[in-house]
């Protein structure tokens, strides 16, 4: 069997956390969106303030910062410095044969450990929620690495 197959139930396991989590953080882009719509304003750019179908009535208010919008811009950062490390550490970790239900363990254990880390985030936990939350993925994410780096060792 190819390591590299959906065939491979180890394999199928990465592509089903990879896909998840993918998806988790390009509906962020569309959460930020709409949260954007919803309170009107949030915008980046002074352009955004031109009157469109869109926005009827700019504001220079708009420019100002949302805390709504930030907070998905938040998350939607924290996402982006985490999941990038998971996709690769994560295919890496593949290549090294590991049983399937490790794998599973793992990789739906940090897909869980992230969307609810965006719970936690999205409600406004505390921070030491958010920090348990985020512990667990991390600590996931170095475990596959380091099972990685001896395996090409040949540990």
């Amino acid at each position: 069997m190819d390591t590299l197959s959906l065939q491979n139930p180890v394999f199928a396991t990465y592509v089903i956390a990879a896909t998840l989590v993918i998806l988790k953080a390009v509906s962020m882009s569309w959460l930020t969106v709409v949260r954007m719509m919803q309170v009107k304003g949030g915008f980046r750019s002074p352009e955004d303030l031109r009157k469109t179908a869109l926005n009827l009535e700019p504001d220079p208010k708009q420019l100002e910062p949302n805390e709504r919008v930030e907070r998905i811009r938040r998350i939607q950062l924290n996402d982006l410095e985490n999941l990038p490390f998971f996709l690769v550490a994560g295919l890496l970790f593949v290549l090294t044969d590991p049983s399937l239900l490790l794998t599973q363990v793992l990789l739906y254990g940090y897909v869980v450990s992230r969307l609810l880390h965006f719970a936690a985030y999205f409600t406004a936990q505390t921070h030491d929620m958010r920090a348990a939350l985020w512990t667990v993925g991390s600590v996931i994410l170095i475990f596959i690495t380091c099972r990685t780096l001896l395996a090409a060792l040949g540990y």
